[in-house]
């Protein structure tokens, strides 16, 4: 297969935005704690900064977008602008798919704050899917860090690249823990 016309699903958080890092300085306001006392190593639910079940994750959520504009203030994971401009230029079609949609009544917020992002940070795109099932967007090749959504496009038969991250240490390669390895392993499915 031929990287010209590759589509290649780009999740976000976690893969081009540093979501994690910016959730746990609002985090750590929001819980009115230290920075420090919030481990930079933490499961998915964020059990380890003290987030005890969904509701309070939810909570924390909404503020962190509506309040302290989350999803427009992540910084850049370094190296997605450049390797993704890249295979942009080698003729992939960017895809990105994200599941920002998941708590009613900030929808405008989340997708605003969304285009905003990757307008101020260079991100080259196609699409823009706002959705769960990322597995409906029909991509060729998926970068994703979520375990769950990693675990489900796989056993669709869809070939995904773990972008690795504390949440998802059980998860068997492919992985990547740069862009540059990103790149690499895109070409290496291609053949190429």
């Amino acid at each position: 297969m031929s990287i010209e016309k590759t589509i290649i699903g780009v999740d976000l958080d976690g893969v081009c935005a540093d979501f994690y890092r910016r959730l746990r300085e609002i985090a750590a306001e929001w819980l009115e704690r230290e920075i420090d006392e919030l481990p930079t190593d933490f499961s998915y639910g964020l059990q380890e900064w003290g987030i005890a079940d969904s509701e309070q994750y939810n909570s924390l959520h909404r503020f962190a977008v509506t309040q302290r504009g989350l999803f427009e203030t992540c910084p850049m994971i370094s190296g997605a602008r450049k390797y993704l401009r890249r295979l942009s230029d080698e003729g992939a079609r960017i895809r990105i798919i994200t599941h920002r949609l998941f708590i009613h009544y900030f929808h405008h917020a989340s997708v605003s704050q969304t285009i905003d992002w990757l307008d101020q940070n260079g991100i080259p795109y196609w699409d823009l899917c706002f959705m769960k099932d990322k597995e409906q967007v029909g991509a060729d090749i998926y970068i994703e860090d979520s375990p769950h959504n990693i675990e489900k496009l796989r056993s669709e038969g869809l070939h995904t690249i773990c972008f690795a991250n504390s949440t998802n240490t059980h998860i068997a390669p492919p992985r990547a823990t740069t862009w540059e390895e990103v790149y690499r392993l895109v070409h290496e499915t291609l053949g190429g």
